[in-house]
């Protein structure tokens, strides 16, 4: 998932644009943020479907630790997984012509790898839609596995993360069995089970292209013996269709609903006809029905507390309590220490690359009873979440 908060979206989702769950709390983030004592966990519903062995509220390592090293890359994931990240996002899935899963941002590679440098590749370079969107580039689904294989990743946005840009070119672009196998690696060398978060990508569109994303995904997870209810990974889609079918493939493992802006209708609602909007999922009625089905949501950021309309942190929201109420574990995405990425009054400095106060940031949103939270940047994470375990 992604939400690169430039300046019009900073300006969107108080309070009414999330309908009727969204009345604000009395409280406060802003106050944690301070400096005072983080609230008191103890009082906080227990959703039936949070993963137990995690500790709360968990860290994320987001397409690893991105904020360091170029996403969806070994060398991400291994970072995250060194700096003590509870669960790695490892696998944005999205296929290759030859049906295997290969772990990417996006369908369309070419700003996460250096295909445009192939120039045997030149003619593969077209326009499609998907979900809606034009995009010009090149797409996985174009390329066999054999063919991605000669690619090399490389940092998605140079102009924020021109240190990242060090290691454009070292790392391949993984399968997502080369995944399961390093976990298994990892898990063996330190002696416990090593937590992945793969998310399902544009499923419809996928399907309709005769390249569906679930079966293949839940053969793989049976081969590795993860699509168990307590296997360690939990399973994400924007759109819940896929988490249903990967349930009736017999995956049972936590699965997430990931939600957009309020106003978007996820692809296969729009494909099905369903007038449901996020803002739609968001209410107590929507999160009941993903409540059927799955057992976590993953909001976005301001679906949690609020921006005004210069981009400052407003108040929380009812979401952490309403999720919780339909039994639901809240794992919000994604917080990244670069100004560029903080509200208004986070940042420090003119400079979009430099790093800005995410450390109170990050209290402000431990603080509203979240589960577990995206971050490119795990360690500042995980520094901020020891604080709240204590408690």
């Amino acid at each position: 998932m992604d939400k690169r908060h430039e300046p019009g979206r900073r300006k969107v989702l108080g309070a009414a644009a999330l309908g009727a769950g969204a009345a604000v709390l009395a409280g406060a983030g802003q106050a944690n943020a301070a400096g005072t004592r983080p609230a008191d966990r103890a009082d906080q519903p227990t959703p039936a479907g949070r993963p137990a062995k995690l500790p709360v509220p968990f860290v994320i390592g987001h397409r690893g630790a991105s904020g360091y090293r170029p996403e969806h890359t070994f060398g991400s994931y291994q970072l995250a997984l060194d700096m003590g990240a509870d669960v790695i996002e490892a696998g944005d899935l999205v296929p290759t012509k030859d049906g295997h899963l290969v772990c990417r941002h996006e369908p369309d590679i070419s700003g996460t790898t250096d295909v445009a440098d192939h120039h045997e590749f030149a003619g593969r370079k077209t326009t499609k839609t998907v979900d809606g969107k034009k995009i010009t580039g090149w797409f996985t689904e174009d390329f066999t596995l054999a063919e991605l294989k000669t690619l090399r990743a490389k940092e998605r946005i140079p102009d924020v993360r021109q240190h990242n840009t060090m290691y454009d070119g070292h790392w391949e672009v993984p399968t997502f069995e080369e995944v399961l196998q390093w976990a298994e690696r990892e898990g063996r060398r330190r002696g416990r089970p090593i937590w992945i978060f793969p998310e399902t990508k544009h499923p419809t569109y996928f399907r309709k292209l005769g390249l569906g994303i679930e079966e293949p995904l839940a053969k793989l997870l049976r081969r590795y013996g993860r699509h168990t209810a307590h296997a360690p990974n939990i399973l994400q889609s924007f759109e819940p269709s896929s988490l249903q079918r990967l349930s009736a493939l017999g995956v049972k493992c936590p699965k997430v609903v990931l939600l957009d802006e309020p106003s978007v209708r996820p692809a296969d609602f729009v494909e099905s006809g369903d007038p449901r909007t996020t803002a739609d999922l968001l209410k107590p009625e929507g999160l009941k029905w993903i409540a059927g089905f799955a057992q976590g949501i993953g909001p976005w950021l301001p679906q949690i507390i609020a921006q005004d309309d210069k981009g400052k942190l407003g108040k929380p929201t009812t979401l952490v309590r309403d999720a919780h109420a339909a039994g639901l574990f809240l794992t919000p995405y994604t917080v990244r220490n670069e100004n560029s990425f903080l509200p208004l009054d986070f940042q420090v400095g003119k400079n979009p690359g430099d790093y800005g106060n995410s450390l109170a940031y990050f209290k402000a949103l431990f603080a509203t009873g979240i589960d577990g939270l995206f971050s490119d940047d795990p360690d500042t994470a995980l520094l901020v979440a020891e604080e709240f375990r204590r408690h």
